[in-house]
Parts: C-alpha cells; sequence; structure tokens
C-alpha cells in the first residue's frame, strides 16, 4: 500500500453499507427499548433529571470525544509536532474538570432546569436568554457540520463512495435513532459508543505506531521536522495551539448546551465523579489520537488533497488490515455520532424550552405541540448541517472560532450565577461589545499596527487574567481569584505587550473575555439590585405536569 502514491487498501462498498447499518440500525433497536408511546416533554429534554453515574459518565467522555476532536488533535500533533496533542488534550480534558464547580452551583439554583438559557431567562429576561440560546444554536450547529465532514471524509477515503454520500449516510442513520426519544436515546447509545471507542483505541493506536516505524521512526523521521515541531515547549505550539484552546474550552464548557444538557440530567450528588472520569478519559483518547498526527509528520506523509481532515484515516487505510480498517471504521462512526446526536439533543431542548416554552408560557404549554418542535428542530437541524458540511471547512478552525465566540458571553454567564448586582442590561451590552470587538481582531479585519495593535495587547493582557482567575474561582473562591489574575497579568505583560497582537485567533479571544468582564462589571458594580438566587427554581422547572409523576420509572434516568 503506497499512500503517495494515491494506491492502497479501501473497504468495499457492501462492506461500508453493512457496517453502516449493523452500527446505526443497533443504536435504533435500542432506542427502541426506551421509547414511549406517550412521550414526556421533560423527559425527552433531561431524562427526569437523575441519570446514574455509569450512563452519565460514559455520555460526558462521548460527547467530549467527538470525531472531531480526534481529526483536530491530529491536525495540532501534524502542524505544531509532539506538544501540539498535549495542549489539544490536556486542556480539553482540565476544561472538563474545571466545569464542575460551576456545574454544582447552577444545579443548586436551578436543579430542574433544561437549558442555560432558560435559567437566564429566570435571571435577566427575554434578551440574555435569546444570546445565550443563539449562540449554542449557532455552535450546535457548527458542531453538527464538523461531525458530518469527519464522517464524510472517513466514508470517501475508505470506500468507493463519495463525501457528499458519505454525509447523507451518516446524518439520516443519526437523525434515525435520536429523533424518536431525544436525549435519552443520546445517553444510552453514548454508554455503548464509549465502549467501543476506548477498545477500539487500546487497539489501533499501537498498530499503527508499529506498523509506521516503530520508535525507530523518531529517529529516521526527524528531518522532517522543524525547529519549533522538534521541540516539546515550542512557543509557537503555545501561542497558535495551546493558549488560543485554553481560553476557547473554558467558552465550550459554560456556553455549551450539550455539556449543560448532561450537567442537568445527572443525578446532582453524582456531578463530581461524573466529570473527574470524563477529564481522564477524554485526556487519555484524545492525546494518544493526536499522537496518530505526530506519526504521520515523521513519516513525511502529505495530507491527501492538502486537507489535514484526511491524515487519520489516510493512516488507518495505509497501515491496517481489513479487520482493524472495520473496527476503525466503527470507532470514528461510534465518536462522531455520539457527538452529533448530542448536538441534535440540544438544538431541540433550546426550541422546546427557550423558542417555544418561554414565548408561550410555562402555563400555556402545550406536551404534545413541545415535542413537535423538538423533532422538527433535529429534521432541520441535520438538513442544515449537510448543507454547511458540503463545504467542508478545517475542523480546527471552526472549533476554536466558535469557542472563541462564546468566551463573550463566559463572565457574564458566571458573575449572573454569583453576583447579585448583575443586570440584564449588563448582560446584553457586555456581550455585544465583546463580539463586536471580537470579530474584526479574529479575522484581522482591522490594521494591527500603531495604536491599535497596543489596545489589542492591553485588553489582551486582561483576558490572559480573566481566564486564569475564573478557572480558579470555580475551585478556590473570589479571593484567590483575584490574586491569580492580578499575578497573570503582571507575569504576561512584559511578554505579551507588543507581540501579542500578532497571534489574531489567541487575541480575539482573549478580547472577547476582557471586555466582556470589563463592561459587565462596571456596568452592574453600582447598580441596586439585589437578585434572590432562591426565586429561580419558582420559575424553572417541569412543563409537563406528567413527568412529577412518572420519572422514577424512566427506563434510562434509573441506570446506574
Amino acid at each position: 500500500m503506497d499512500l503517495q502514491s494515491g494506491e492502497y487498501q479501501l473497504l468495499a462498498g457492501s462492506v461500508v453499507l453493512g457496517l453502516l447499518v449493523l452500527f446505526y440500525g443497533g443504536t435504533f433497536v435500542m432506542t427502541l427499548f426506551i421509547g414511549k408511546k406517550k412521550e414526556n416533554a421533560d423527559g425527552y429534554m433531561t431524562a427526569g433529571n437523575k441519570i446514574g453515574f455509569g450512563v452519565s459518565a460514559a455520555s460526558m467522555t462521548a460527547t467530549w470525544i467527538w470525531a472531531a476532536s480526534m481529526y483536530a488533535s491530529a491536525t495540532s500533533g501534524y502542524t505544531y509536532g509532539i506538544s501540539g496533542p498535549i495542549h489539544y488534550g490536556l486542556w480539553g480534558a482540565l476544561m472538563i474538570l474545571f466545569i464542575y464547580p460551576f456545574g454544582r452551583r447552577i444545579r443548586a439554583v436551578a436543579p430542574k432546569a433544561h437549558t442555560l438559557a432558560e435559567v437566564m431567562y429566570a435571571r435577566h429576561g427575554r434578551s440574555s436568554q435569546l444570546m445565550l440560546a443563539g449562540s449554542n444554536i449557532l455552535g450546535s450547529v457548527i458542531s453538527l457540520t464538523s461531525n458530518f465532514i469527519a464522517g464524510g471524509a472517513l466514508i470517501a477515503l475508505l470506500s468507493p463512495f463519495s463525501f457528499r454520500q458519505g454525509i447523507i449516510a451518516v446524518a439520516a442513520g443519526i437523525l434515525l435513532y435520536t429523533l424518536w426519544s431525544g436525549f435519552r436515546a443520546s445517553v444510552l447509545t453514548d454508554f455503548a459508543q464509549v465502549v467501543a471507542m476506548l477498545g477500539a483505541v487500546v487497539i489501533i493506536i499501537p498498530v499503527v505506531f508499529f506498523a509506521a516505524g516503530g520508535p525507530g521512526l523518531f529517529e529516521s523521521g526527524a528531518s522532517n521536522l522543524t525547529v519549533q515541531q522538534a521541540n516539546f515547549f515550542s512557543s509557537e505550539a503555545f501561542l497558535n495551539q495551546g493558549a488560543p484552546y485554553i481560553a476557547a474550552v473554558l467558552a465550550y464548557a459554560i456556553g455549551n448546551q450539550t455539556i449543560a444538557q448532561r450537567l442537568f440530567a445527572v443525578r446532582e450528588d453524582l456531578i463530581k465523579p461524573t466529570f473527574i472520569t470524563a477529564t481522564i478519559g477524554y485526556g487519555a483518547t484524545v492525546i494518544g489520537f493526536g499522537m496518530l498526527g505526530v506519526i504521520a509528520l515523521y513519516a513525511g506523509i502529505t495530507p491527501m488533497d492538502g486537507d489535514t481532515n484526511n491524515l487519520i484515516p489516510q493512516l488507518a487505510v495505509t497501515y491496517l488490515g481489513p479487520v482493524l480498517l472495520c473496527v476503525f471504521f466503527i470507532m470514528i462512526l461510534g465518536s462522531l455520532s455520539s457527538t452529533a446526536d448530542s448536538d441534535l439533543a440540544a438544538l431541540s431542548s433550546i426550541a422546546m424550552t427557550d423558542l417555544y416554552g418561554q414565548t408561550v408560557g410555562k402555563k400555556n404549554v402545550k406536551p404534545k405541540t413541545m415535542l413537535l418542535v423538538g423533532r422538527i428542530t433535529m429534521i432541520l437541524a441535520t438538513a442544515a448541517g449537510l448543507f454547511f458540511a458540503s463545504g467542508q471547512m478545517n475542523i480546527l478552525d471552526l472549533l476554536v472560532f466558535v469557542g472563541a465566540l462564546w468566551g463573550a458571553l463566559v463572565f457574564p454567564v458566571i458573575a449572573s450565577f454569583y453576583w447579585k448586582k448583575v443586570t440584564n442590561k449588563a448582560f446584553t451590552v457586555s456581550t455585544l461589545a465583546a463580539l463586536a470587538l471580537f470579530v474584526p481582531v479574529r479575522f484581522e479585519w482591522i490594521s494591527m499596527s500603531g495604536f491599535t495593535g497596543y489596545a489589542v495587547d492591553v485588553l489582551g493582557i486582561v483576558g490572559v487574567g480573566v481566564v486564569l482567575g475564573l478557572m480558579t474561582f470555580g475551585f478556590f473562591g473570589l479571593k484567590v481569584a483575584r490574586i491569580v489574575g492580578v499575578v497573570a497579568i503582571v507575569v504576561a505583560a512584559p511578554f505579551a505587550m507588543g507581540a501579542l497582537h500578532e497571534y489574531a485567533v489567541l487575541s480575539g479571544s482573549l478580547v472577547a473575555y476582557s471586555v466582556s468582564t470589563i463592561i459587565c462589571y462596571a456596568m452592574s458594580v453600582r447598580s441596586k439590585q439585589n437578585f434572590d438566587f432562591s426565586t429561580i427554581k419558582d420559575h424553572v422547572g417541569d412543563f409537563d405536569p406528567i413527568e412529577t409523576i412518572k420519572r422514577d420509572t424512566d427506563p434510562v434516568a434509573n441506570r446506574k
């Protein structure tokens, strides 16, 4: 098999069709056991708020480990060398860990919520709710698109079928088993998918490594690396990958509805062990997969069509035999499906709760109509994902973009759960201002010479303090967070001033954090608002009263 010449092993079309039918048919059969003749709207979104440790930990892990994260980690390894996957996987894993202290606070004030935007409605009002819901719709559609792209690339490289045929097959399969039971289908299939996925990883990565040359590859292929790629402590890798991802994934942690949905679904006393388990599972798997990109770099492999999304499938068809190639196919299919179904469930919950439920009013909600809204949303979201996936955008760019976009919301959202003085106006204005500055900085629409560059550097340095301060706040409280934030600003200033604006991705993200924080604080500190957090639970809760009677009989909620 010769990868460079384009001659390598493919799976027969009949085999691929058989694997697709086996995988998606099997997941569909699984969901038949949890489907209900008379579905409940709240159960469709959160499975009764009482999912046990095993299912919730597996679901969190499977949702965070998606095909896009595997592909993007490999891209990072190929682009930045051995430190690339470390920056991608380690910070991503730690962000899962950083979610849980905030998650416990969120559940404490809104134990039966369905979306974060719903809580923002109770805390502030309609504008804050729609801003958070809108960002989540954008994020989930981008995530869905990324997973369809990963599936299309997988099928196009491993079979005679085209990319377009691949994304259609994957989209139809995911919609098939998610549409009827919603979130229940997502978490139940996640459990099976993560077990299969982790098992395959243990086998496939070592096989590819030794087939590519084993330890000797690091000597024979060293000439293929630049000085920065060969340096484990590469500043290029940190500034272009590590630092932006630290900021982006913190934003993912707070703003992502797929994570929030699992936070609201898991039994409240199991939040901590669930997130710790997902942290370990994610880090080990994604860093391992990123090393495939490093292998490709040392081996001198050129991505097909210049698209780094193709790296992992290329390595698979080059170094794996027919049986392991089938195992690899199922593994990637499981990883992308576990997140794509979560995106569909998240989008349906947003439409059901924030677009329909809060519009007509909780007392006027019709559960059957709400379920119909959720299912129609899944169909429309799948169509949108297919449309955008046809463009085959770079997955890593998509992830960093949406993560940085959410950065504008992080401080206003977190502050709204702890600080009584934050107002709706402060939330809205600070977020819009942050977005207004983030976009031109991120896409380099403005010149960074002279005063503008220094202004961006100052805001970026403040953003460093905000990010590290927020990370610290969840675990150690406000006093320690302030100290860490100030120290971070002082330490970063000499190195960042005059240079930070040269890194557009990092600068854009940090500017979003700092601007939203500064404005939200300035507009709230003198406000006379003294919000009573105990009132949130009175406005956020079940839409379907049947759930209060039948919650304990939910077949997914009671799984351990």
